[in-house]
């Protein structure tokens, strides 16, 4: 009788020749990083993407053995054995393997990676986003990476968010500070976060601190007018006007008509004794004689830090309105620094002569002895001939006075030419000399 073999047998026999490959891992595993494996010989070359190999595969125990033969030299032997002891649930092995990795070679991308895997695992997020932090730094376009790092990012920045403003409800200050400032950790560009940190900081009167996440949110969004103008108010606020005029200028290059920085650059500039001149009053340099109101002007401007504001009304003059200088001819005749003729004129656009600058100049240096400056006289008046001016002439004593101080000086023939126009330049000249003399 024939002899047969049954079926089933022989499936049994088939089924126990085949290799059954292991699932691959359930975790993101990268290829090797060319930066790892360009140094490397052919040799090892193969040996790492062999072991690696086995590792992507799932199969852990030729992968373990793979990674052991490399040996602890291989820049691939710590982190390959921390993703094998990762896949068999040995996640303190896992992290030790990892970190050791990262100490051998800071900056291991496969490192990193194993990390935020491993932290996820474990449910540790705020471990698990430093390390996706991690490996954006050394790979900026990683998707995987920057997917679960924008997912994390936003859920962790909701959830201090929320914290914050329920303490804040609460009247909680230092816990809403503690959960924005966590908020931060995840989101250190939000503008949102750090107004609302200046906020608190402000309430409890700490200008300094609201100061530090104001110029943040600036610096963060240069063009988000509600940040700037609440950094130039905290500035105002700390007395710091130079900075604060500063950025509530850059309000009105990105908003013209924004009424309140123009409001307060106005303030801050008077603060400050910054004067807007004219463009007339740049012109007076050059030109070939003086006016009475260009007169005005460089007293007005160039004396100011020396001159104090006086409380007195200015006198009344009729022909000022449609001068260019007119609220500097009030500053100074408020002083009686320059005289208004007797019919309430003052001949802003009268040339100067030399005799009525000495005239002025004396007027000036009494003025600020009285407001206890000192001036040294440094030839006695007595002792100066002027062939062109006698001690009979109308001008005499202010002349031979101004020429005691050496402010101004007489022509090499000896004359002071009084009935001479006075040049732009002289006239510059002859009052920075004052000022250097009144400081």
């Amino acid at each position: 009788m024939k002899k047969t073999c049954p079926l089933g047998a022989i499936s049994i026999l088939l089924a126990s020749c085949v290799t059954v490959s292991p699932p691959p891992p359930n975790m993101y595993i990268e290829n090797l990083p060319q930066s790892l494996v360009t140094p490397l010989t052919l040799e090892e070359r193969l040996q790492m993407q062999e072991a690696w190999d086995y590792l992507r595969q799932g199969r852990l125990d030729r992968a373990e053995k793979a990674f052991l033969r490399l040996g602890p030299s291989s820049p691939l032997y710590a982190v390959g054995l921390g993703y094998v002891s990762f896949l068999q649930d040995n996640f303190p092995a896992a992290e030790e393997n990892f970190k050791l990795a990262l100490e051998e070679t800071p900056g291991s991308l496969l490192a990193n990676l194993g990390l935020v895997q491993l932290y996820q695992k474990t449910g540790e997020e705020d471990k698990a986003f430093n390390a996706l932090r991690e490996v954006l730094k050394i790979e900026p376009l990683n998707s995987w990476a920057k997917a679960g790092y924008e997912s994390l990012k936003v859920q962790k920045t909701d959830q201090s968010v929320a914290s914050a403003r329920e303490a804040a409800a609460k009247g909680d200050v230092e816990t809403a500070k503690e959960s924005y400032l966590r908020a931060l950790h995840y989101s250190p560009d939000s503008v949102e976060i750090h107004l609302a940190l200046a906020d608190l900081y402000k309430s409890e009167n700490r200008i300094s601190s609201a100061l530090v996440h104001l110029k943040a949110a600036a610096a963060v969004a240069p063009d988000n007018i509600e940040a700037l103008q609440m950094y130039a108010a905290a500035l105002a606020e700390a007395k710091q006007y130079d900075r604060s005029l500063d950025v509530y200028q850059k309000v009105l290059e990105l908003d013209s008509v924004n009424q309140e920085a123009r409001q307060q650059v106005d303030v801050l500039k008077n603060k400050l004794g910054i004067v807007e001149l004219p463009s007339r009053y740049n012109e007076i340099p050059l030109s070939a004689a003086v006016t009475r109101e260009d007169v005005a002007a460089l007293l007005a401007v160039k004396l100011k830090d020396v001159l104090e504001e006086s409380a007195a009304q200015p006198p009344i003059m009729i022909d000022i309105s449609a001068s260019w200088a007119s609220k500097f001819i009030l500053k100074v005749t408020s002083m009686g620094l320059l005289e208004v003729h007797s019919n309430h004129a003052f001949q802003p656009k009268r040339t100067v002569t030399r005799a009525e600058l000495a005239e002025t100049l004396i007027r000036v240096i009494q003025y600020l002895e009285g407001k206890g400056h000192r001036f040294i006289r440094q030839i006695p008046p007595g002792r100066i001939q002027v062939q062109d001016v006698t001690p009979d002439h109308l001008y005499y004593q202010p002349i031979s006075q101004i020429l005691s101080y050496q402010l101004m000086e007489l022509y090499p023939d000896k004359t002071f030419r009084p009935d001479q126009p006075v040049p732009g330049p002289e006239a510059v000249k002859t009052i920075d000399i004052l000022l250097a003399l009144a400081r």
